[in-house]
């Protein structure tokens, strides 16, 4: 157990709460205890809650630790965590104290190794859109490039789970529109700070990458994410509306912020090439939230488990995993943080499909499955602290650096 970690008792009832009477002093979250000794409801701030139970499962049972956040509450935010680029990791409880946060969870899947491409940096960076404070850093790779257990049937690297400038959280879909207009004509954009680009497309590197290599966006396919690296690859920087230089390999270091990097691969190294130093280039992009037409203040990448009280089709119940899921309840004014325990005794977890089930449980009527085993992470603040403190065991003894998660913020 870490220093950060936080554990508690077992033989609590199967999906029973055992409810905390009054306000709890900051002490009793520390250390272990006795199950009778540690009430498993507890007031993190205005708004947020924090529980743990057991669940039943077929291999054995689980133990999920649930935040639940109250989106009515004005003094309640939620926004995405990140380490200031997309090209990084962190541990979730690093960055919700640099942010500010009183609680999260870990959040989207991630390019977190290139085994498949010796000599190609892996980038750390999530699979699919995510963004901050309204602001989009990146956009999904193709669907064969993800990382992680295989897609439910219907669904997508497009899909995200957020938080609207309405205050409702929901799950839908955001897609990149963008173009690159030049002295000969308008390319469409195929990418936005992305570890892998569509083949014959070219892709948009910002400030908000980061410093990591670019290499990874031109190694695999649309429909495999082992395919080798493409051979004919070409890189044009822009700034301040003008192409200052350019080179037959993607490069690497931090993009000084009003510059833009042009990735491209076969079709689009091509149309790449035709560009001088000196040419004028416009760059524009936007994520385009679907269904609903209202924009994303936070969002991040994953997949739909629970749509309008209903487990998706072809959910996988037969790999049993720890796992972290959101839930939406209340038309999307209540949201759900759930993240199993990585214990000796608990590692077994559960399948996607017990991980819907547990979830509609809860009162979810939609739900959305995160990165799970080494990654599962839920923290945060005992009353009083002013830092965050993990609350499950991670099944690998420890945090695993993530690209973002989730954060609850508290207004005093």
């Amino acid at each position: 157990m870490t220093r950060r970690q936080v554990r508690f008792g077992a033989g609590r009832s199967a999906l029973t709460l055992l409810t905390a009477l009054g306000t709890l002093a900051g002490a009793a979250l520390v250390g272990a205890a006795p199950a009778d000794a540690v009430p498993s409801r507890v007031r993190i701030a205005s708004g947020v809650t924090y529980a743990h139970y057991d669940v039943p499962a077929a291999r054995g049972t689980a133990h999920a630790h649930v935040l639940t956040v109250d989106l009515r509450d004005p003094r309640v935010g939620v926004d995405l965590l990140y380490p200031g680029a997309v090209a990084a990791r962190a541990t979730v409880s690093r960055m919700a104290d640099t942010a500010g946060a009183v609680a999260g969870v870990n959040g989207d899947f991630f390019n977190i190794t290139e085994t498949q491409h010796p000599g190609v940096e892996a980038t750390g960076a999530s699979v699919g859109p995510a963004v901050a404070k309204g602001h989009a850093l990146k956009a999904a790779v193709p669907n064969g490039q993800r990382f992680g257990p295989a897609l439910p049937p219907g669904t997508s690297t497009r899909d995200v789970v957020g938080v609207g400038a309405d205050r409702r959280a929901r799950i839908g879909e955001l897609t990149l529109f963008g173009s690159v207009r030049t002295p000969e004509g308008r390319l469409p954009l195929g990418g936005l700070n992305q570890y892998a680009l569509p083949v014959g497309s070219v892709g948009a590197f910002t400030v908000d990458w980061g410093g990591a290599s670019r290499v990874r966006a031109t190694c695999g396919t649309d429909t495999d994410r082992a395919a080798p690296c493409s051979t004919d690859t070409y890189e044009v920087t822009v700034r301040g509306g003008r192409v200052v230089s350019a080179s037959d390999r993607p490069g690497s270091g931090p993009i000084a912020r009003g510059t833009t990097v042009l990735v491209g691969r076969e079709e689009g190294a091509q149309r790449l090439r035709r560009l001088s130093a000196g040419e004028e280039v416009t760059v524009r992009h936007r994520l385009t939230a679907s269904p609903s037409r209202i924009p994303y203040r936070f969002a991040l990448g994953g997949y739909p488990l629970l749509r309008d009280g209903r487990p998706l089709p072809g959910l996988d119940d037969t790999t049993s995993a720890v796992r972290t899921a959101v839930g939406l309840a209340d038309g999307g004014r209540r949201l759900l943080l759930f993240a199993l325990d990585g214990a000796a005794e608990y590692r077994s977890g559960l399948t996607i499909a017990e991980v819907a089930q547990a979830m509609r449980e809860s009162g979810a009527v939609d739900a959305f499955s995160l990165d799970g085993g080494g990654s599962t992470t839920l923290v945060a603040r005992a009353p009083g602290a002013t830092a965050v403190s993990v609350r499950n065991n991670p099944s690998g003894g420890a945090e695993r650096p993530v690209p973002n998660g989730i954060g609850v913020f508290s207004k005093r």
